[in-house]
């Protein structure tokens, strides 16, 4: 039975997207958060103007089997939308190692899924008291720190990342960010530089392409495990 989840893309092959392991991603539809960086501005929406059926997605996967390690649901924000523990439980029963990326935006919505999880991808915006500048939602960080605690209570293998545009977030302000997750138990955090590729907002796109200076990039390295560096 279909768990009705609308999906508006899908990656078929992916080396990148789940860590060392081949993988599909099911691109879901809708994000109830509008960050001016978003690369996927036609997924915010909560219905598309053209979305896969859940019946091909699935034949797609059988044929799959025994060649892809994993599936990977992204966005948008896969936990929009309820079906997504339905749509999880589904393909981990077709034998897939199964990964998540998302900003924590339903930590009651994570907290239902993450048992059928491998690895899960959370994108930090800001600063937690910050994240209304960048979301254009008030208290949304308060949902994004939720869901991290719940992350990292779960035991499940994590990269926590931050997009950072300097006219969105300031140096000083990325520091404390790092020094925020470093205290909550983060072991692996992923710093990734801006990209004008598929953003709509056109102030970000004709600023100065984003350089991070070598100082702030060992700085942040020695707070955590495993650090990862994405340039633009």
């Amino acid at each position: 039975m279909s768990p009705g989840l609308r999906l508006g893309g899908m990656v078929p092959l992916t080396t990148t997207d789940y860590p060392g392991g081949l993988a599909a991603v099911l691109f879901c539809q809708g994000c109830p958060w509008r960050c001016a960086y978003c690369q996927n501005t036609h997924l915010i929406p909560p219905k598309g103007e053209r979305e896969l059926a859940w019946s091909d997605v699935l034949a797609f996967l059988r044929r799959r089997i025994g060649l892809l390690d994993a599936v990977v649901f992204s966005g948008g924000e896969p936990s929009l939308q309820q079906a997504i523990v339905a749509a999880a439980r589904q393909v981990r029963g077709m034998g897939f190692k199964l990964g998540l990326h998302t900003a924590g935006p339903y930590p009651e919505r994570l907290a239902e899924v993450l048992p059928e999880l491998d690895w899960v991808g959370m994108d930090v915006k800001a600063g937690f008291a910050d994240y209304a500048a960048t979301t254009g939602v008030p208290g949304s960080g308060a949902k994004a720190q939720a869901s991290a605690r719940l992350l990292l209570e779960s035991g499940i293998a994590h990269e926590f990342r931050t997009t950072w545009h300097p006219a969105l977030m300031s140096a000083e302000r990325l520091r404390a960010l790092a020094r925020t997750l470093a205290g909550m138990g983060v072991r692996r955090f992923a710093l990734q530089a801006f990209r004008a590729t598929g953003c709509a907002d056109a102030g970000l796109n004709a600023a100065p392409a984003v350089r991070i200076d070598e100082e702030m990039l060992a700085e942040l390295a020695q707070m955590f495990a495993e650090f990862v560096y994405r340039p633009a």
